[in-house]
């Protein structure tokens, strides 16, 4: 019984947010209504054990994220992979122009120490927020260790309705340029490389509907069943991590479970949305957001009121040193500034968020399904690399350093 109130609990704030970002058309993405709702429902009559109470535990999540990872890479095309390093790059400028301007100006206004435990979390979302919170407590600056996660809920709050804005205006973009054979035929935008367009001429192929032919594990269809495609997606997802273990962190365990879903799907071995077709999918995104949004529950209200004002002015000043940065590299790298800025704010929330928002986007904007494989070929893609590059690498890196310098 208490099981499944927790369950009904958790499902009802999810559909909550999926309902408020279908009305306002994307405009408020899901996951920050869902944010909100989990924060309000913990600071009044919601047990904080609600979601390990609904299932979704530490055990769920050890398992989830790196699978996802691997259904993630059979929704992409290896060569629009391989040529998102141009991603990597302004996603990370995205990040030292937000520490410059948060840092340099903000010291200005605020203490050395209420800087230095604020600003990770602006380069690196949830992850960076607890490495700061659990550094903080272990060196008994306790009355600090409320700043990361407080920063973490006020940034979400302007970071996921602003990435939403910057995917809209990067699909009307993509979309009229999509709609334009002729324009496109004899030159290409002045936002984009050459090889990172199509026409609407050659758009079957630019989104992937035509597919190379490749190997293909095939079996009768009596035994083609979900289970013989989650014992395939489990098979990749153990060389992935016993790979990721050789390497002893060179690279970051899941861009290993991405590049392997890719290659794993490239050659046949996995189909095409291989959770989704296992009939899992959802179930697995539901659950990994629960588990993220669980860790609201150590956020009280005090802490929130006692630190707004310094919170708001360092997302601010950080923000537009994450748009200047990115915005001076943009042309050279061939993105428009829209999709440039998105690619850095990953930083703000990293996986599964960045793609959960760049799906809603798509879902509102493409009217046909040939639309929104072109849209996600051209953004999920940035919005997913760039958002490992930040939250799993950088973040780590810059919030060690951070509590060195504390």
């Amino acid at each position: 019984m208490q099981a499944m109130i927790a369950l009904a609990v958790v499902m009802g704030f999810m559909m909550l947010g999926e309902w408020v970002s279908t009305r306002s058309k994307a405009y408020v993405p899901s996951v920050f209504v869902t944010a909100v709702l989990f924060l309000i429902g913990f600071w009044t009559i919601v047990p904080k054990n609600v979601v390990p109470s609904a299932s979704f535990g530490k055990a769920f999540v050890a398992i989830t994220q790196a699978v996802l990872l691997i259904h993630m890479g059979t929704l992409m095309d290896l060569k629009l992979l391989l040529k998102q390093w141009r991603a990597v790059l302004i996603a990370l400028a995205g990040v030292v122009g937000t520490v410059i301007f948060a840092m340099g100006i903000g010291l200005v206004f605020f203490n050395w120490k209420t800087v230095i435990a604020s600003v990770p979390p602006l380069t690196g979302g949830l992850v960076a927020a607890f490495l700061m919170t659990a550094g903080l407590k272990a060196q008994h600056i306790t009355v600090l260790a409320a700043f990361p996660v407080a920063m973490f809920v006020m940034h979400s709050m302007l970071g996921y309705p602003l990435t939403a804005i910057m995917l809209k205006r990067e699909s009307r973009r993509l979309l009229k340029h999509y709609h334009e054979p002729a324009t496109a035929a004899v030159a290409t935008l002045p936002t984009e490389k050459p090889d990172d367009t199509a026409s609407a001429t050659n758009a079957t192929t630019a989104v992937g509907l035509d597919k190379p032919k490749r190997l293909k594990l095939t079996l009768p269809a009596e035994y083609d069943t979900a289970a013989f495609m989650l014992f395939k997606v489990a098979i990749v997802t153990v060389l992935a991590e016993w790979v990721a273990a050789l390497m002893h962190g060179v690279v970051n365990a899941y861009i290993i479970c991405l590049v392997f879903g890719v290659i794993a799907h490239q050659v046949g071995f996995l189909e095409d949305a291989v959770l989704e077709k296992a009939g899992v999918f959802h179930w697995l995104m539901y659950g990994l957001l629960a588990y993220i949004f669980s860790n609201l529950s150590i956020v009280k209200i005090n802490m929130l009121v006692g630190i707004v004002v310094p919170i708001l002015v360092l997302i601010c000043l950080g923000l537009f040193g994450m748009f200047l940065a990115s915005s001076l590299l943009a042309k050279p790298l061939g993105f428009s500034r829209e999709m440039a800025f998105a690619s850095a704010l990953t930083a703000l929330f990293g996986f599964p968020a960045d793609y959960i928002v760049t799906h809603e986007v798509v879902d509102i904007m493409g009217h046909t399904e040939h639309e929104k494989k072109y849209l996600l070929d051209h953004m999920l893609p940035k919005m997913l690399v760039g958002g490992f590059a930040t939250v799993s690498v950088a973040s780590v890196i810059i919030a060690s350093i951070f509590l060195k310098i504390l």
